[in-house]
């Protein structure tokens, strides 16, 4: 067993945020009728995709009825949906569509993680719980051989910014701002790059659209390219 699977199998025991426990086992018992007949996973769920990723994508958390459902991070829910088809068209992913942790999916040069681990009661996590959750990150990040890391949402691009910092990466004073596009030049040709979190209430308002989004998968194939190896 690798590092990484060691990590990630840590991570799916964690039972260390009270309030988060009782929600995620309460949705996996209780279910959405659609989903009646489904085993739900009902645990925190750790990162996915190619251990020599050079590009890591930073999420937000798993969905009660997605990633808590099926055990594998953006699978099972319209974000999901969202994110493997873009990352599909750009080369990344091996089909654009996620429904089960066995469904066949594997990612090429990339890997998606999320800033906490857990479903959170209305999708947000309390900052103590974020908190909690950023040693795992930390961990995950510095097995990783990343090179350009993309944060979906304001949360995910903090918990990067922190991670970083953390590791005792040299950050730009003052802190940079989230924002959709935004980018923050890191040492050693890193590349931290801000994107609209791929949710529902910004897809299917149009906040963030599939053009938009391969947009900034253009720019992460651009610094990937530029990059030292």
């Amino acid at each position: 067993m690798t590092k990484l699977e060691k990590l990630q199998a840590e991570i799916i025991q964690c039972r260390a945020c009270p309030r988060l426990v009782e929600w995620r086992e309460e949705v996996a018992r209780v279910k959405r009728r659609a989903y009646r007949d489904w085993t739900y996973w009902g645990r925190p769920v750790g990162g996915f995709g190619d251990p020599q990723a050079r590009l890591v994508v930073i999420g937000l958390a798993p969905a009660a009825h997605g990633a808590n459902r099926t055990g594998r991070v953006f699978t099972g829910d319209r974000s999901g949906d969202f994110l493997y088809a873009g990352l599909h068209r750009a080369g990344f992913a091996n089909q654009p569509t996620s429904q089960h942790r066995d469904d066949g999916l594997t990612l090429k040069g990339a890997y998606i993680t999320a800033s906490a681990r857990c479903a959170p009661p209305e999708n947000k996590p309390l900052p103590e719980e974020l908190a909690r959750c950023a040693p795992f990150l930390d961990r995950e990040l510095a097995l990783l051989p990343a090179r350009v890391f993309l944060a979906l949402g304001a949360i995910g691009w903090n918990a990067t910014l922190v991670a970083l910092s953390r590791a005792g990466v040299s950050l730009p004073s003052p802190k940079p701002a989230f924002g959709h596009g935004a980018e923050v030049p890191l040492p050693g040709g890193r590349t931290l790059v801000g994107c609209y979190h791929v949710s529902q209430q910004n897809t299917q308002t149009g906040r963030l659209t599939p053009t938009m989004f391969d947009a900034v998968m253009g720019r992460v194939r651009q610094l990937l390219e530029a990059a030292p190896p």
